[in-house]
């Protein structure tokens, strides 16, 4: 069981902590993040770090990995995302396209937590492949 406690610290915001002692803060105001810009976060998190440890098992030589996550909401409240765009920019050595689509794949369809529960939502992927700067090339 995964426990959170949050603190009230003043006006709109939150410190949340975690069972491990991991801290973050939440507020509304744009100082830190929001609750909706960490569930964006917690998705890009999760499917990164899926596609990461499959590309590992693959034998990809993964040299930078990035993951760029935004979202639209609703005008209405709740608000909620109606629209999320996940982004993986991914760099290596002779990077083979078919095996990256198919760590992400795996991430979307069987692994990611989040993406599983935000299956109401539509949600786009994207996928860059790039070789270090000063391999292969002029």
């Amino acid at each position: 069981m995964a426990i959170v406690e949050l603190t009230h610290e003043g006006e709109l915001r939150f410190t949340a902590l975690s069972t491990r002692g991991a801290q973050i803060t939440l507020d509304s105001e744009g100082e830190y993040f929001s609750p909706m810009q960490l569930l964006l976060a917690a998705l890009g998190g999760c499917t990164g770090m899926d596609v990461v440890s499959i590309l590992k098992k693959m034998r990809q030589d993964v040299t930078g990995y990035r993951v760029e996550v935004d979202g639209v909401r609703a005008d209405e409240h709740p608000r909620v995302w109606t629209e999320i765009t996940i982004r993986h920019i991914v760099e290596g050595n002779n990077l083979q396209r078919a095996m990256v689509e198919r760590a992400v794949n795996l991430s979307e369809e069987k692994y990611c937590s989040i993406s599983a529960m935000l299956k109401a939502t539509t949600i786009h992927t994207e996928i860059q492949i790039s070789q270090p700067a000063g391999i292969g090339g002029d």
